[in-house]
């Protein structure tokens, strides 16, 4: 029987490392990465032997911004499944960054659709778009089910909608099997230090050691989110491409435990030995211009569809993450800088 193969962009990401080794606990997959030549390999390190080894892993190079690299890729591999991870993922970031965002994100999107057109028309193919799209909802929307309007309150936003909306327009236009999702808050190891959850996991790691003062820096603490544990998700996504896989289908995936950023702060300071001398402090450069401040999921539509649950606790994602950082610590010490 012909092993079928998985190709993942962004491979090297939070996300498409974890679901990199779901993939080869659960499956008899071939994985197939891309890579930068600059992509750092850390978050793929328990893969690194298997990669050397030609063991159902390879890593090949190409860029979501340039065609011809990805049209390269895509026909000598003919992948059965496609998971497109890549992205400019920062909402933060897109403020200062927007035509980059919007040109990784929107003309990414369409460079890796388009060569599959070409080249592996069969394969499933799941596009990851973002809760995001949804941004400001007012309260009588809640909680958001996949028909909300979107609202989108920064550029990443914006660039995740025509993520969606290609997605669903290759899906009816050229009859390919491909299904979007909107993400919400996921969380975990290696969780990049960009995200609230994450830098102020990462201080608190920092003010362990006495590397830094034992003050947090933070944005905006009363935004309202829903967390889910990322490996919660990756099996979420493996599951949507493998449980009856429907064209053109959009779902939102998220967790059951809703708190404010207020509250994740505050739970991972009380796991912390420095508990009680840590300060919160507001740092401006880290508030958005525009922020959705009121993201809570309808998931039912992809639980009915495929049964999924999230299984992991909020207090155990919370603990492994600042785990992550205290680890990296450990192994790098104060070798990079505070965010």
């Amino acid at each position: 029987m012909k092993i079928k193969k998985a190709f993942i962009t962004g491979i090297t990401g939070m996300v498409g490392s974890h679901l990199a080794e779901y993939l080869i606990d659960n499956t008899d997959w071939e994985i197939i990465g891309l890579i930068r030549w600059r992509s750092p390999l850390d978050n793929i390190s328990s893969l690194v032997k298997k990669i050397n080894k030609n063991q159902r892993v390879k890593l090949v190079y190409g860029d979501i911004r340039d065609p011809l690299s990805i049209d390269e890729v895509i026909k000598n591999n003919k992948p059965d499944y496609l998971f497109h991870l890549a992205a400019q993922s920062y909402p933060l970031t897109s403020f200062t960054s927007p035509l980059d965002t919007l040109e990784t994100n929107i003309q990414g999107t369409t460079v890796v659709l388009e060569a599959l057109r070409k080249y592996s028309k069969e394969c499933i193919t799941h596009v990851c778009a973002s809760s995001e799209v949804f941004g400001r909802v007012a309260e009588d929307k809640l909680p958001i089910n996949e028909e909300c309007t979107f609202h989108p309150a920064s550029p990443y936003a914006i660039s995740k909608v025509g993520t969606d909306l290609l997605g669903r327009y290759y899906a009816e236009a050229y009859d390919m099997n491909i299904m979007t999702t909107r993400m919400f808050t996921h969380t975990g190891p290696r969780r990049g230090d960009v995200f609230a959850e994450s830098t102020f996991a990462k201080q608190i790691a920092m003010i362990e050691k006495d590397y830094i003062e034992p003050v947090v820096k933070v944005g905006n603490l009363d935004s309202l989110r829903t967390i889910s544990d990322v490996r919660d998700a990756v099996r979420a996504y493996h599951m949507l491409v493998t449980i009856n896989p429907t064209k053109g289908e959009y779902y939102n995936i998220g967790g059951t435990y809703s708190c404010t950023i207020g509250d994740i702060l505050n739970k991972l300071i009380s796991l912390s030995s420095k508990k009680d001398v840590i300060k919160i402090e507001t740092d401006p450069e880290r508030l958005r211009p525009i922020d959705a401040d009121l993201q809570l999921p309808d998931t039912s539509k992809f639980h009915e569809h495929t049964g999924w649950k999230p299984e992991i606790d909020f207090e155990k994602t919370m603990l492994d993450l600042l785990n992550y950082w205290r680890d990296r610590l450990s192994k790098e010490g104060n070798a990079f800088l505070t965010r």
